[in-house]
């Protein structure tokens, strides 16, 4: 399951913060992008979500993205 998915969050934001510690609690690692220090991550952000910037936001290495998962959908796609 290692660097399988990317989590783009800010570091202000507390859903992002919870899911983060639950992911590490469970032993899912993932890589970790701030928005607000990459201008082409908050683009792809808004393009998985209709315009908007909204973390977290999952996105998986065949494509496909998640916004603000809870940890049993993460592992559902993982298992997928």
């Amino acid at each position: 399951m290692p660097g399988t998915f990317t989590i783009y969050s800010t570091p202000w934001c507390g859903y992002c913060h919870r899911l983060k510690s639950q992911l590490k609690r469970e032993g899912i690692t993932f890589e970790e992008v701030d928005i607000e220090q990459e201008p082409q991550a908050a683009a792809l952000v808004e393009k998985a979500n209709n315009g908007n910037q909204t973390v977290p936001t999952l996105i998986f290495a065949d494509g496909s993205a998640l916004t603000n998962p809870s940890v049993a959908q993460v592992k559902a796609k993982l298992a997928s």
